[in-house]
């Protein structure tokens, strides 16, 4: 079987692993009700398959053998007893997943949701995502109330983004049980120099290029170093909008001794937006009857803007011993800053007259905000005998604190003659001073271990546990503290049919302490409760082809809402719900399906109830994504592909409206096409073209109280030099 041919010189490593196949490959589906389904090609009548070469760390087309997420342990994606998902960087590039809100927008399970034209939210399983991290370290839990442009971050610099769906408290500690998102950074894994050099061109006047290189600072390639940089500008949809992205990345990776490695890295990158908007368009006319304003309509003043600007330096230790043990030390300090002066239109308090426009009143603020982590982790792990059987351990120890500080001002609101025919206008005089909003510390210390025990040759038993110590300090009106500590088990349990099959269940329990304050001023109690997981795995020609079929419940106390606002209110306040409850399934299937198509398929459905009731009824229920590439076996320099992305309807309900108007509105499922091809006109030169959107499909991303359109179609070509 030999690989689809790549474009740039980062994908070398398919050619490590060359495979050879010389019958048809059964195409394997995993169906909806879960069961595989394999087909009427009878299996043993393959011819062998030959491995020439070992590639069991690195990405492979599509997919990855092998992971550490989720227990510290490495594993192949069948071995883990938790659903995965993988988006490596071959598919980052023939996707151009150029963001992390394009690259969590196409994982399996997960939605995206644009809150205006910057601020963006994940959510999986009904649970908003706030657990991320960065090469394995849990450097941080976002609480929601505050952005730092973690959407805009360029992918360029990552060699993959591995999510583990569901409670991941082992190796994240306080968390959310949606998802956790680990965020995996390139190395300078070339002993010889190489790079490459890439311009992009799009639509809305978008252009950038990214320059990528690698290259050995002694002689026998011991010491080897990488940057990566690059500048984008342009590439906005809406009336005065302008957008400027740049980034920067260095790396230097050393053998310091043939069992040690050293690295040393720092990441920047700078985004800008003028003219953002801050909420979105009214749903409604003041008669009631529904908007239908164009997608570039915008409601940001002319003079607003939003920048982000994020540093982080890290270094990662790694020691292999003679036994096969190894031991991983991780640490990072990074600094972001925010800083937004922006308006937003009240649609609750008025809304624009369907003839003259006039009715909207807008409020303003000028958020300026800093965010500082520092963050290390410290892991053993390897294999021990016991009773005449092989097992693994692993150990750890993460200490992470981060501090917050926000300040913020405004100018008196404004009302506009014209909404329907705005062009941005509006009074910019008279800010206040800068007042101090929020200033926050919260640091966590854990220390954890799992063990894989071999019970039998067809069944392993993981069980681990983590004893996180969270220390919370918030200055806001008063100096408020609160202190929590728990232990968070975990356990899951895998049975191997054969080597291509096995079926897993698994077992954590929830906690994340929370910075949210109900309207008495007082923090909500932990989030707490338990994540029950089953299903079946499989991974087919030696993990080439993975696939599983998983179905989840999740159990939930005193997860945060958010009241309604008042007009003039400055800060969200919250409320607890108890008795939540989600459950559902997903399906995936991900990797080489022959020896020219490479291809990605999942689906994902939950229901969310709180004390009966309805809960989150604005994230979709079900998620259908689908992106396949094809190697044009006439054409070898040709590759083809596409996909579509589907979601099921949404709404939002119980919203604050003036009389007369409807309180529920519901946008209804939609499907997004897409299409991508790349020429390769010589070894070393590329054209890839990808459209997003292809059919123009007009939807809201979010809706609120106020609504917010998703992109239109739009077109963009990279041309990449490699050498």
């Amino acid at each position: 079987m030999i690989l689809p041919r790549e474009a740039s010189h980062t994908t070398k490593a398919w050619y490590i692993s060359q495979i050879s196949l010389t019958a048809l490959i059964p195409v394997t589906l995993l169906t909806s009700s879960g069961a595989l389904a394999q087909s009427s090609y009878d299996a043993t009548s393959l011819e062998t398959v030959t491995v020439t070469g070992e590639n069991l760390y690195e990405n492979v087309g599509y997919t990855r053998r092998s992971t550490s997420a989720g227990t510290g342990l490495t594993l192949s994606q069948k071995e883990l007893p938790q659903a995965i998902s993988i988006v490596t960087e071959q598919r980052i590039q023939d996707q151009n997943l150029d963001s992390i809100e394009a690259v969590l927008s196409n994982a399996t399970g997960i939605s995206a949701r644009h809150l205006d034209s910057d601020r963006i939210a994940f959510s999986s399983r009904g649970f908003r995502i706030n657990s991320y991290q960065y090469d394995g370290i849990p450097t941080l839990n976002t609480d929601g109330r505050w952005y730092f442009g973690e959407g805009r971050l360029n992918t360029a610099i990552y060699d993959r983004v591995e999510v583990i769906r569901g409670a991941n408290g082992l190796v994240s500690g306080s968390g959310n049980p949606g998802a956790s998102v680990n965020f995996v950074r390139k190395h300078a894994d070339s002993r010889e120099f190489t790079g490459s050099v890439s311009g992009t061109l799009g639509s809305w006047e978008k252009r950038g290029s990214t320059v990528d290189l690698t290259t050995p600072l002694t002689s026998s390639g011991d010491v080897r170093a990488r940057f990566i940089g690059g500048y984008e500008e342009g590439g906005a949809h809406l009336d005065r909008q302008d957008k400027r992205r740049t980034f920067g990345y260095g790396i230097i990776d050393a053998d310091v001794t043939e069992s040690t490695t050293l690295s040393i890295g720092f990441d920047y990158q700078d985004s800008h937006t003028s003219s953002p908007t801050w909420g979105g368009l009214p749903l409604w006319f003041s008669d009631g009857t529904p908007t239908n304003y164009s997608r570039s309509f915008s409601v940001a003043p002319d003079w607003s803007y939003y920048d982000f600007e994020s540093e982080k330096v890290f270094a990662n230790l790694e020691h292999r011993f003679d036994n096969d043990w190894r031991l991983h030390v991780a640490a990072t300090h990074e600094e972001t800053n925010m800083d937004g002066k922006l308006a937003y239109p009240y649609v609750e308090g008025g809304l624009p007259d369907p003839v003259t426009g006039s009715g909207v009143f807008f409020y303003t603020g000028w958020n300026r905000g800093e965010r500082t982590v520092d963050a290390i982790d410290v892991l053993a792990s390897g294999p021990y005998a016991l009773f005449g059987r092989e097992h693994e351990l692993v150990v750890g120890s993460s200490y992470s604190d981060q501090e917050n500080n926000y300040e913020n001002t405004f100018i008196n609101g404004f009302s506009v003659d014209d909404f329907n025919n705005w062009d941005g206008s509006a009074p910019n005089e008279g800010w206040l001073e800068f007042s101090p909003s929020e200033a926050s510390s919260t640091r966590q210390k854990a220390v954890y271990t799992a063990s894989r025990f071999s019970l039998a040759d067809p069944l392993t038993l993981i069980v681990g546990a983590r004893y996180t110590e969270w220390d919370g300090m918030t200055l806001f009106r008063s100096l408020d503290r609160q202190s929590k500590s728990e232990v968070t088990p975990y356990g899951g349990l895998v049975y191997d049919f054969n080597d291509t099959y096995s079926a897993f269940a698994s077992y954590t329990e929830i906690f994340e302490p929370q910075n949210y304050r109900d309207s008495s001023g007082r923090y909500l109690d932990p989030v707490v409760g338990r994540n029950y997981e089953t299903g079946i795995k499989a991974a087919w020609f030696d993990g080439l082809l993975n696939g599983s079929f998983s179905v989840f419940r999740i159990e939930q106390d005193n997860v945060a809402q958010a009241d309604p606002l008042i007009p003039g209110q400055t800060e969200t306040f919250y409320s607890a719900a108890n008795g939540v409850v989600s459950e559902g399934f997903e399906i995936e299937l991900s990797g080489a399906v022959t020896d020219e198509l490479n291809m990605t398929v999942g689906y994902s459905h939950f229901t969310a109830k709180a004390n009966e009731g309805a809960f989150n009824t604005d994230q979709p229920r079900s998620l259908f994504n689908l992106f396949a590439s094809y190697n044009v076996p006439q054409l070898r320099e040709l590759t083809v592909g596409g996909g579509v992305n589907w979601q099921s309807s949404i709404l939002a309900s119980h919203l604050t409206t003036p009389a007369g108007i409807p309180t529920e509105f519901e946008q209804g499922s939609y499907t997004l096409a897409n299409l991508f091809g790349r020429y390769q006109f010589t070894p070393e030169l590329s054209l890839q073209v990808n459209v997003k959107n292809l059919f123009d499909e007009k939807y809201y991303s979010h809706i609120n109280g106020y609504g917010v359109y998703g992109e239109p179609a739009s077109v963009t070509t990279t041309l990449t030099y490699s050498f």
